[in-house]
């Protein structure tokens, strides 16, 4: 059923290896994370860093819980051996989970966890666990999708209760932040799109990114052949497809490319065609509001918005065209293209066609070949101070538009030295006076 057991970290000593690595052990699969129940944690600590050339720190010296980052990314936890290690096990969220292993190789197992693994069956140790903390019931779906195992029916039940009294305020929502680790988890994995698919269906969704929801049943027609709920869904597969390394910020904005729609859908009264104006800006705001209320860093919400927002420009004909796309864009280069691109192939309506397909790729390889031709942009021929004196201008706006254009203008190749620079610097100013 499962891979044959990878060997197995040196126990500390009177460690119980359990959670997560207990059941990835059990599948054959090796884990990253560690944690361990030991009598001392300060002292495993010390130990295990000294054994694996890692480093060990307190995350909670009141409790006793310690962290050793070892390396290769390889991190150990350790807490302190509960009195009860049954009785600590069956209070975590599902059987699969609720294993410990012993140096000896023997397994602890009270609740039937090992032949719910035999059955890739995710099953809840109790309900009452679950609606002890509701982030589980996110955890399930994450479960489902990167295990490849399927809910059982009370534990399915359970779940959608803990949903809907999420919904109604019988329980508590989850801290945001812990919400969007459980969402990131998910978002790595290659399976992403079937677990965000499986948090709608389990009324999850709603209380994540009721956002993404209102594409649900929106039909657009033309090149699309799915709403555009599932049709953002399939661009994140198909990202996840050609760029299985993509940072999270890529995946987000692959997912999130058309959340704008449906707030700018318009129909024409004849045709009944929709049409989305402006929604790729609207999306853009949408996407940083959402991910501002998930907690992400403030750099990744702005790359997701600015990748958002850019996504439908048009791509270029010619070569002069592609050098100037890449240098107006070059910072969303090449997570652009990736969007962009993830957004065409989700796209299978009855206006695509082979070559629709053809062209679209071909103006992708202009932009490649440019950004290869200039990786980086060319060293600036005129300083501030330099334009300033040659156009008896004052610091401010007017020397930054100039600068702007004589920078384009390098990297389409129109000036190559500083006396081009300057000549082209008069013309242009001479051509864009400034407002009476």
């Amino acid at each position: 059923m499962f891979r044959r057991r990878p060997p197995l970290p040196p126990f500390p000593p009177g460690a119980v290896l359990v959670g997560g690595a207990a059941r990835d052990w059990q599948r054959g699969v090796v884990a990253k994370d560690y944690d361990w129940a030991v009598p001392d944690p300060a002292g495993a600590a010390q130990q295990l860093a000294s054994s694996t050339g890692g480093s060990a720190f307190p995350l909670d010296e009141e409790r006793g819980y310690w962290r050793v980052s070892a390396p290769g990314g390889i991190q150990h936890d350790l807490v302190p051996l509960p009195n009860d290690l049954t009785a600590d096990l069956r209070r975590r969220d599902f059987t699969v989970n609720a294993l410990g292993v012993l140096a000896s190789g023997k397994v602890i197992d009270p609740t039937g966890g090992l032949a719910d693994l035999r059955a890739r069956r995710l099953r809840m140790v109790s309900a009452e666990n679950l609606r002890a903390d509701p982030l589980r019931a996110w955890r399930a779906a994450r479960f489902e999708a990167t295990l490849g195992f399927r809910l059982e029916s009370a534990t399915e039940a359970a779940v959608r209760s803990v949903a809907a009294d999420l919904a109604g305020s019988a329980l508590t929502l989850p801290a945001a932040e812990r919400i969007r680790d459980e969402l990131h988890a998910l978002l790595l994995h290659p399976e992403a799109a079937r677990g965000l698919l499986r948090l709608e269906d389990l009324g999850l969704l709603a209380l994540t990114l009721p956002e993404l929801r209102e594409g649900l049943g929106l039909t657009q027609g033309g090149f699309h052949h799915l709403d555009v709920f599932h049709h953002g869904l399939e661009a994140l597969h198909q990202l996840l497809a050609r760029r299985p390394d993509a940072p999270l910020p890529l995946r987000w904005a692959a997912l999130l490319h058309d959340v704008g729609k449906p707030r700018t859908l318009a129909r024409d009264p004849q045709t009944g065609r929709a049409s989305f104006y402006g929604h790729d800006k609207v999306g853009a705001a949408l996407a940083a509001q959402l991910l501002t209320r998930l907690k992400l860093p403030g750099d990744d919400i702005r790359r997701v918005s600015a990748l958002v927002g850019a996504h439908m420009v048009p791509l270029p004909a010619g070569e002069r065209e592609a050098r100037r796309f890449v240098h107006r864009r070059r910072d969303l280069l090449p997570d652009l293209l990736s969007v962009m691109l993830a957004d065409r192939e989700a796209a299978r309506g009855p206006a695509s066609s082979e070559a629709s397909r053809r062209a679209y790729a071909h103006a992708m390889s202009l932009v490649l070949a440019a950004l290869e031709a200039q990786p980086t942009p060319p060293a600036p021929l005129l300083r501030g101070e330099d334009l300033m004196a040659l156009l008896d201008t004052p610091p401010g706006p007017r020397i930054g538009q100039v600068s702007r254009a004589l920078a384009e203008a390098a990297a389409l190749g129109e000036v190559q030295t500083p006396e081009q620079a300057r000549a082209f610097a008069v013309r242009w100013a001479q051509a864009n006076p400034e407002p009476a």
